[in-house]
């Protein structure tokens, strides 16, 4: 949960550039060093992603992924080394935070989530960040994210096309990522890297870019970069290059978020 604490003279110092920008200012630093944030899935998404939040004082993580550093991870999941290769990703990342702010508190989790343990392991979250690679991690998460009433941003990445939206299925008007893709993806049957392939600095772009979505989502109602932009699908083509934004619509027959879901 946020607590409200001043920072000392240190920290005011490491996030000088924030707190002189009016949009943040003091009063948001000090809120983002209160937040809780949960991150699902630490390779190519959950890896820069990490790294910003971590750098814009977010105070504490949970650090989430069952996998373990592969050489072909290290294209383009940047806290990786070649000395993390066959060490668990979870485990990698918080040496990571430990070695950039000893001042983070960081819970981890190595066990896959699922249906049945979803809600324990985002349980104290202010914002989930799920960069997973299959539908029905992703729908686990998200119905969990409603049960639990915690934000969820979902980023998924791919070739050199990307996408992040922020959805709030526990309140009323606004939809769940289960209102976005149905209910036809719950199998573990999204297409991967290996076979698709995606270019490194895509995934950084889409990793920085939910980062950037989560300080606002996290600073809503603090300050005024605070607007969380519910149900806004942001669609990234590194092709191009450009952006376009898409408005989800919330489902009434939504079995994750609807009343009677």
């Amino acid at each position: 949960m946020s607590v409200s604490t001043p920072l000392s003279p240190a920290r005011l110092d490491r996030f000088a550039r924030h707190i002189v920008l009016p949009e943040i200012g003091g009063v948001g630093q000090v809120a983002l060093a209160g937040k809780h944030v949960a991150l699902v899935g630490l390779g190519g998404i959950g890896s820069p992603a990490l790294q910003y939040l971590a750098a814009a004082g977010i105070g504490r993580f949970t650090l989430i992924d069952d996998d373990d550093v592969d050489a072909s991870n290290l294209q383009r999941q940047t806290i990786f080394t070649s000395r993390d290769v066959g060490h668990g990703k979870a485990t990698s990342a918080r040496r990571w935070l430990a070695n950039f702010d000893e001042a983070l508190e960081v819970t981890l989790s190595d066990t896959r989530i699922d249906a049945d343990n979803s809600a324990q392991s985002i349980a104290g979250a202010d914002l989930v960040l799920d960069g997973t690679d299959n539908f029905a991690t992703r729908l686990a998460v998200s119905d969990a994210c409603v049960a639990s009433a915690i934000p969820l941003l979902s980023a998924a990445v791919g070739r050199f096309q990307g996408q992040v939206g922020a959805f709030a299925g526990h309140i009323a008007d606004q939809p769940c990522y289960r209102c976005f893709v149905g209910d036809a993806f719950d199998a573990e049957d999204c297409d991967t890297c290996a076979e698709d392939g995606i270019l490194g600095a895509m995934a950084g772009w889409v990793g920085s870019f939910a980062a950037m979505q989560a300080v606002r989502v996290l600073l809503s109602g603090v300050s005024a970069l605070g607007e969380p932009m519910w149900g806004r699908l942001h669609l990234l083509d590194g092709l191009k290059p450009g952006m376009r934004t898409l408005n989800i619509a919330k489902d009434p027959a939504c079995r994750g978020c609807a009343p009677s879901g």
